[in-house]
């Protein structure tokens, strides 16, 4: 069982949609079920409640799609309201919350003193009595927010996404920041790890693909999270602006595989389940 636990559908008709050319379930499906991939758990594209009724949609017909984390703005003065207005679905197994200095470099960092982030951790609250996760799009260098998260709700599921959007690996090895900020993250038991969009990072075209040139890295978070906190995204269709998607999926088989087979199957699916606790679908 592989569940890829991270990919967007989207049309670009649609408003506000973040991809840009139509990429719906049957498309990946077709690329990701010959490399094993049994399902998928979907992460939103575009900001809004809608987002969540339209992937929803999708998976009525599609149990491929195994679970939904939807934009439920956690610093939004609404969210409360927005999330109970959702949680009746059942697919709906998170939300994401995305730090800003991911969506706009030049916007002002958030900080614990201020009104979006104090209402960012009442929102934290909320999902943790739900039993619901929360993903994070953040860069290595807000790794403070994910830590005071985990401190101030430390029953909370958190999952860092992308392996804290950076470039770990530099021309002499692993950034050394990169690398001294994640291993901060070991001590909290409930914060997880995507290892998602792996090859985009490098920055490389194309794409080195002997799983030798991600063993740094990889080691890094091995050495961090362990076989029951490393789960496993693609970030399809952004992937394939570096990679095919076989490619991709192949580097880190090979690193999980060579630690033995329960370390593959929990980097592949359990601690998927374990964190999204998806409900079972025929």
């Amino acid at each position: 069982m592989i569940i890829d636990t991270h990919t967007h559908f989207g049309e670009p008709s649609r408003p506000n949609d973040l991809l840009h050319r139509t990429e719906l379930p049957v498309v990946y499906e077709e690329l990701a079920v010959p490399e094993g991939v049994t399902g998928t758990v979907v992460v939103e594209a575009r900001m809004g409640l809608e987002e969540i009724a339209w992937l929803s949609g999708l998976a009525e017909d599609d149990p491929f799609i195994v679970g939904i984390v939807g934009d439920v703005e956690p610093s939004s003065e609404t969210f409360a309201a927005d999330l109970e207005s959702v949680a009746g679905n059942p697919l709906l197994v998170g939300v994401r919350y995305h730090d800003r200095c991911c969506r706009d470099d030049r916007a002002a960092a958030a900080s614990a003193t201020d009104a979006a982030w104090r209402r960012t951790l009442q929102s934290a609250e909320l999902l943790a009595a739900r039993d619901m996760e929360l993903d994070l799009h953040i860069t290595h260098k807000r790794i403070d927010l994910v830590i005071e998260l985990a401190m101030r709700v430390p029953e909370l599921r958190l999952v860092v996404n992308h392996i804290a959007e950076s470039r770990p690996l530099e021309p002499k090895g692993v950034n050394s920041r990169w690398a001294e900020d994640i291993h901060r993250l070991g001590e909290y038991p409930r914060v997880y790890c995507k290892v998602s969009n792996l090859v985009q990072i490098t920055g490389l075209h194309p794409v080195p693909a002997d799983v030798g040139f991600y063993a740094p890295t990889l080691d890094v978070l091995w050495e961090t999270f362990g076989e029951d906190r490393l789960i496993y995204g693609s970030n399809w269709p952004q992937i394939e602006r570096t990679s095919d998607y076989a490619t991709a999926q192949r580097i880190v088989a090979e690193y999980f595989g060579s630690k033995g087979q329960r370390a593959s199957e929990q980097f592949f699916w359990q601690n998927a389940q374990d964190v999204y606790k998806w409900p079972q679908r025929d």
